[in-house]
């Protein structure tokens, strides 16, 4: 988990994003043609921590994007993003939103570092654990609004001082619990992504935080002050 992923093989060896911005924009190019639609994919950056690395692979990927312009005499549409799972990358939400289109949250990856734990042993203890009352609930399968969840919120803010245009998702298991879906809703997220058997859960949830988010809404304006 605390390897070399993600951003960092991008930076030590940018040849490998290089090579899979390519295959991004060639096949995107190549939909485009055939559906007489512009496909813009969403390129994201994961395990970001500085915003250097974002400038650093998001100018790699620039410049395959016009090479392969030049190529294919037509530019490819795109956006750049940022997976944002470890915790220093939250704090620095508001540098990372300068070079991004959007942040998505990976809690899967973040819970894990916040708390210390990894998710390959955690199932050993978590049951005493919150038999015990340490987590009200595993932290890995509803998230932890008081220590993750306080994360995503400066992060939120502070992206969106610097980005009033950047869109904010979830990404992990946690985008297919119900509570954790509610909070992202009232924390003004624009999305969440699950696994696929998790989906006709959030969507459900989605749908009953909307309803609950404009029902809490109406009786602000409503209530006498």
């Amino acid at each position: 988990m605390l390897g070399l992923r993600g951003v960092r093989l991008g930076v030590t060896m940018p040849e490998i994003y290089d090579m899979q911005a390519r295959a991004i924009f060639e096949a995107a190019l190549n939909v485009s043609a055939r559906a007489g639609a512009t496909v813009t994919p969403e390129i994201m950056i994961p395990l970001v921590s500085a915003n250097r690395e974002v400038e650093l692979v998001k100018s790699r990927i620039d410049a395959v994007a016009a090479q392969v312009a030049t190529e294919q005499g037509q530019a490819p549409a795109y956006k750049i993003g940022v997976m944002v799972e470890t915790p220093r990358g939250a704090l620095r939400a508001g540098d990372l939103a300068r070079s991004s289109a959007f942040l998505s949250f990976g809690t899967n990856d973040l819970t894990q570092m916040t708390y210390g734990l990894s998710r390959d042993d955690a199932g050993r203890f978590m049951r005493d654990y919150v038999n015990k009352g340490v987590f009200p609930e595993d932290p890995f399968h509803s998230l932890d609004v008081e220590g993750v969840g306080e994360l995503l919120l400066i992060a939120a803010r502070r992206g969106r001082l610097e980005n009033s245009d950047l869109t904010l998702g979830l990404c992990g298991e946690h985008g297919g619990d119900p509570e954790s879906i509610h909070f992202c809703k009232v924390a003004g997220f624009d999305y969440v992504s699950c696994s696929p058997f998790r989906v006709p859960i959030a969507r459900l949830a989605a749908a009953q935080a909307t309803i609950l988010v404009r029902h809490d809404a109406k009786s602000h304006l409503t209530d006498p002050a």
